[in-house]
């Protein structure tokens, strides 16, 4: 049995669909299982609740050989770390009550960075905790997601722009959240591994983003070109959308970070993964733009 959490995520939905193509059983843990895929929902056992509650994690990992983890973002916690710490110290206990073996993890890159990198660090928090686990574990470090450009779709709509912090003549490690499924469902599938190891999940390019806007603007067949935003800029953006003094300094510490060079070490030594920025640009950012806005 494997349990995942997040089915319905962006990296959990794709997950419990690989897992369930390779025939496994899999049981999910969902705040709301009405969210579920009609033909996910028959065919995986289902445990209704938030996987920060000893309770539901006593539900969902009885007779589990492996569990996914990945915690869900709250923007109303009080702090990025708090959030982190609270569900991994649930987890790291019901995993050793229930002796799960293999725990495989959604992290960042960027491990044994020396200053505070804000959500970044409080996933590194997390994975100290679940190791505590006694479990065999695998982080998932990660850089930048592709899919966070899907957030910016009305500016690439009518602006012809997207914006980041980083400097726009500067690579940008980046990678697909259907290769973190993949990875994710090869490691939960062949347990031949032991150990508690970060492992760096980086797609194949070496882009800038001058560079991806020059590729989304050839995928789109319109110009779209890429606007730097200050630090600054962008806390004042978090908090005119409603966003507290400890949530804007957890998510500026992260770029922060990034523009410093967090994701190198590891991007220095990852394998890359099979999806390159202008196949996904052509297959996820290019429909999404083409649909109009509702």
């Amino acid at each position: 049995m494997i349990v995942v959490t997040t089915p319905t995520g962006q990296i959990g939905g794709p997950l419990v669909r690989r897992l369930l193509d390779r025939d496994k059983e899999v049981r999910v843990i969902a705040r709301d299982a009405s969210r579920l895929d009609d033909t996910v929902r028959e065919r995986v056992e289902t445990v209704e609740g938030s996987h920060d509650d000893p309770a539901v994690l006593d539900k969902a990992l009885p007779g589990a050989e492996a569990l996914f983890w990945l915690v869900p973002p709250n923007p109303r916690a009080p702090s990025a770390e708090e959030h982190y710490l609270g569900f991994a110290r649930a987890g790291a206990a019901a995993i050793a009550r229930h002796g799960v073996g293999h725990v495989v993890g959604v992290s960042s890159a960027g491990h044994g960075w020396p200053t505070p990198a804000g959500v970044l660090s409080a996933a590194f928090a997390m994975d100290a905790e679940l190791g505590t686990s006694g479990a065999a574990y695998r982080a998932l470090s990660m850089p930048f997601y592709m899919e966070n450009l899907l957030r910016q779709l009305d500016a690439i709509r009518g602006q012809g722009a997207f914006s980041l912090t980083c400097a726009g003549d500067v690579p940008l490690a980046l990678i697909a959240t259907r290769d973190i499924a993949g990875t994710a469902a090869d490691l939960l599938t062949d347990r031949s591994w032991t150990g508690q190891e970060n492992l760096p999940v980086f797609g194949p390019d070496r882009l800038t983003p001058d560079g991806m806007a020059e590729v989304i603007s050839q995928e789109l067949g319109r110009p779209v070109t890429y606007r730097r935003m200050s630090v600054d800029d962008y806390a004042s953006l978090l908090r005119s959308r409603g966003a507290g003094d400890r949530t804007v300094k957890d998510v500026t510490e992260a770029f922060a970070a990034q523009d410093h060079g967090i994701y190198d070490a590891d991007w220095a030594i990852a394998e890359p993964t099979p999806t390159d920025f202008r196949t996904w640009c052509r297959e996820v950012l290019k429909p999404a733009v083409d649909t109009p806005a509702s």
